[in-house]
């Protein structure tokens, strides 16, 4: 692996302008799990029919069965830690050669870790609004409400809240940034994604340069063009970084 690692480092040292997509892979570390798996959220939330949970149309009819969910999702994301990997992505940016992030995740780790330019293409947790009139809700009160309330309603208009997170329906959200960001990049480094899902998937091929993909397990390599894949890395995140920090002399990784 270090063999790679040193590849690794040495692209992002010859690279001034760099875009990152990251997928669920990135937070499992932080203690976050995926949905589906055997240990995932759907599982520890009891729920039947996970398939409904994101579905606009099931949400105005029967908001429930996502705030079953949603309040098992927030139990971990209030508790989870920015990794090691969210933090080697910060000094990136503070050193100018990372020039934005593109992530499918909703929990909002990058910001937290420090992290300014996110699109957040599937949105977040932190916003909540009414669908009915439109008043902005923090996350604070909406976990204050989900003590006392199964369906979180506005204090104004008695509707629904619902987080500023895209369900199956809506559109993506900063598509066209996502767009502009990996067009200007000389390096797109896929992180945590099995690009299974468009149109993130799609994002990586815009690059003009190179593409790293890493991430544990399978990843799709349908919209991945073979002449600007420089390396598909099978391994967790952290191991492979941290071992990347040590071979990226003078970037000041190594003190962290």
């Amino acid at each position: 692996m270090s063999e790679v690692a040193k590849k690794f480092a040495e692209l992002i040292y010859n690279s001034n302008s760099i875009a990152v997509l990251s997928g669920a892979g990135m937070s499992t570390n932080a203690g976050i799990p995926d949905f589906r798996g055997p240990n995932g959220i759907y599982t520890k939330a009891n729920i039947e029919n996970p398939e409904r949970i994101f579905d606009l149309d099931y949400f105005y009819l029967d908001p429930s069965l996502f705030y079953k969910f949603h309040k098992k999702f927030l139990e971990y994301i209030t508790k989870a830690e920015p990794t090691f990997t969210h933090k080697f992505l910060v000094q990136l940016e503070k050193e100018g050669k990372l020039k934005g992030i593109v992530t499918q995740n909703i929990d909002s780790l990058h910001q937290k870790a420090g992290s300014k330019k996110v699109y957040e293409i599937h949105g977040g947790c932190w916003k909540n609004y009414c669908t009915k009139c439109k008043r902005k809700y923090s996350q604070e009160e909406i976990l204050e409400k989900m003590n006392n309330e199964v369906v979180p309603k506005c204090d104004n208009c008695g509707g629904v809240i619902k987080p500023d997170i895209v369900f199956f329906g809506e559109p993506v959200k900063y598509l066209t940034e996502s767009e502009i960001l990996m067009k200007n990049s000389e390096l797109v480094l896929v992180l945590g994604s099995s690009l299974a899902v468009i149109p993130a998937a799609m994002l990586p091929s815009l690059t003009k340069g190179k593409i790293i993909v890493v991430n544990k397990g399978e990843i799709s390599e349908m919209y991945l063009p073979p002449q600007k894949v420089a390396l598909i890395v099978n391994e967790e995140l952290d191991t492979f970084f941290m071992q990347v920090a040590k071979e990226w002399v003078g970037s000041g990784a190594k003190g962290r």
